[in-house]
């Protein structure tokens, strides 16, 4: 069927334009997302392995125990991640795959404090003025339906290959939970206790960080345990452009039909979800 509007074509007129035009960004932003990657990188794999798994297990238990980390209570509550933790991580390590897995929770790491750094103000920005919330929701609904392999396009357009576009893509992929989140829990919260906070005088900049975010925190740390589970989703979509980690190992296993390698990096990914999820879900429920 003959086209009747090449939007395409247009689409790739503006990106053209945004490379050519903006090439001194594109350069910055490459190497501070690289100098942060690979700095990170260097960081956590020259510390020894064993502290790292302790690390994260105390980490999994005091998240889970809380306040009775001391007492059999939380004992029952968070020793059973924090076992998880450390046998799974031991077996990514045995299976040899540590320096991969490092990799990718850095990636993990990076997208999301980029995601959270852009998607919390803007869902402050959507919650509290109608007008910013009816432009900002229909781009969100685009960032979430259009499919993952599409960022990658522009990605590699603007980055050339690298870590780098695996993170950009994996940014606008894991976003919208962030704003959506965001603006749903200082929606939620109370009109009179908002009243009541205008009533004793306070500004609308003490509303906002004494009364709305506090209150909305357990919404706001439900986004970022949303952001962090689809950043983690995206390791094996950006290891198309280069990035590394154990969605690499993944590609390499679905092109060389590598029945184990695929296995092994796969149940990599899902024990890292795993206590990623708990931890942060456990964070989230805390009053």
């Amino acid at each position: 069927m003959e086209k009747l509007i090449d939007l395409g074509k247009y689409i790739e007129i503006g990106i053209n334009k945004l490379e050519k035009n903006f090439s001194g960004l594109w350069e910055a932003i490459d190497g501070v997302i690289s100098w942060t990657v690979d700095s990170m990188n260097d960081v956590l794999l020259g510390i020894p392995f064993y502290i790292i798994i302790a690390f994260v297990a105390l980490g999994a238990y005091y998240a889970n125990a809380g306040k009775s980390a001391f007492k059999i209570e939380g004992l029952k509550k968070g020793a059973g991640l924090a076992v998880f933790a450390v046998f799974g991580l031991l077996l990514i390590f045995a299976m040899g795959y540590w320096e991969e897995s490092i990799q990718t929770t850095t990636l993990v790491i990076v997208s999301t404090l980029i995601a959270l750094l852009f998607g919390v103000p803007l869902g402050i920005v959507a919650a509290r003025s109608t007008t910013a919330d009816v432009i900002i929701r229909p781009i969100l609904d685009l960032m979430q339906t259009m499919p993952a392999f599409v960022y990658l396009i522009p990605a590699i357009f603007f980055f050339s290959v690298g870590n780098t576009p695996g993170v950009v893509a994996t940014v606008i992929f894991s976003l919208p939970p962030a704003v959506r989140l965001t603006s749903l829990g200082i929606r939620n919260v109370a009109e009179d206790v908002i009243e009541a906070g205008r009533a004793f005088g306070a500004t609308e900049r003490q509303i906002l960080f004494k009364i709305q975010l506090p209150l909305a925190k357990p919404t706001i740390l439900a986004g970022i345990n949303q952001v962090i589970l689809l950043a983690l989703s995206m390791v094996v979509i950006a290891s198309m452009v280069g990035a590394k980690g154990l969605g690499s190992i993944v590609y390499q296993g679905i092109q060389q039909n590598d029945i184990a390698k695929g296995f092994e990096s796969g149940l990599g990914i899902v024990i890292l979800a795993i206590i990623l999820d708990r931890t942060t879900q456990a964070i989230a429920k805390k009053k």
